[in-house]
């Protein structure tokens, strides 16, 4: 049996001077760091890398457009997935420190 749930639909993001700019900033930086981490791996990634790196290259150029044409709606990824990766370098250093 299958239960569906709807969710409310989230609140237009509040407007201030600089959203535009620091939403088209977060919309490009984050595909493009996935993609400039895809070009220094160390492992042969055959075609995948390019396809992935194209891929982030599609994906930041799809959230560049909504955050700078629907801003009100634009929801920033830093404040989402900033604190997880910085919780992950912080127990990579303190390993590194333990061992």
């Amino acid at each position: 049996m299958w239960l569906l749930v709807a969710r409310q639909p989230r609140q237009d993001a509040p407007h201030w001077p600089g959203r535009k700019s620091l939403a088209a900033l977060d919309a490009v930086a984050w595909p493009l760091a996935a993609a400039f981490s895809i070009q220094l791996s160390n492992q042969p990634l055959g075609v995948v890398g390019p396809v992935l790196t194209v891929a982030a290259f599609a994906l930041s150029v799809a959230r560049l457009r909504r955050a700078i044409s629907f801003n009100h709606r634009y929801h920033f990824t830093t404040w989402r997935w900033g604190g997880v990766v910085l919780g992950l370098l912080m127990m990579g250093f303190v390993l590194r420190l333990a061992a």
